[in-house]
């Protein structure tokens, strides 16, 4: 756990940190980024119209009109056109995060961040969840290899280290993610439907901001 407590005045450097975990766009050639678009509109095309299970990398390969081989060395597997599909999800997201308005954004309580954090999250999950749990299961840990993940949980450890003096904020962060991961919020939706599922935690996200360990 960072011993470091986090408050108003260390705002700044909490936000270089995240600053530094953010997600970024790849650098690449012209033609490229021509191809890798052309997949990406493709896949989110085919994906929005047949469902993600039912679409193979040779359709997404036919409709871009690119060679299979260009795809499956670009992209690895559906998996890793999913992870392509929600970065820029993701990095709008960590905009706001970072430079936002509150009570996303810097300038509110902690508890309240963390509350918005984990609506705006949810709206960003329920949005793409098939994707979501594909990118986020395609191997054993895949959700904690991901970028973007590192940005999710220092963010809520910063929150949680200034809600919760002396609490384990580190693990109760990867707790607090692990009830927003896309195979549980599927499961919650099928089971409770998406209101109660979104309630359920954002009740749990005001719990650990507020209660004192």
């Amino acid at each position: 756990m960072d011993g470091s407590k986090t408050s108003g005045p260390q705002s700044a450097s909490s936000s270089e940190t995240l600053e530094i975990l953010r997600t970024r766009p790849v650098a690449e050639r012209a033609d490229a980024a021509r191809n890798r678009e052309k997949v990406l509109k493709a896949a989110a095309r085919l994906f929005a119209e047949k469902g993600v299970e039912a679409v193979s990398m040779d359709t997404i390969a036919a409709e871009a009109g690119v060679g299979k081989g260009t795809l499956f060395r670009r992209f690895g597997d559906k998996s890793g056109l999913a992870v392509a599909l929600l970065d820029r999800r993701e990095q709008e997201l960590q905009e706001r995060i970072l430079s936002g308005p509150p009570p996303l954004g810097p300038g509110a309580p902690a508890a309240e961040r963390l509350a918005a954090f984990i609506a705006a999250y949810l709206d960003y999950l329920f949005a793409h969840l098939d994707l979501v749990r594909m990118s986020e299961t395609a191997s054993p840990g895949a959700r904690y290899r991901i970028g973007a993940y590192r940005f999710w949980h220092r963010h809520v450890v910063i929150l949680l280290t200034e809600a919760r003096t002396g609490a384990d904020a580190e693990a109760l962060s990867h707790l607090m993610l692990a009830a927003v991961g896309g195979e549980l919020a599927h499961v919650l939706q099928q089971e409770y439907g998406e209101a109660r599922a979104r309630q359920a935690a954002m009740e749990l996200a005001r719990s650990l901001a507020s209660t004192s360990p």
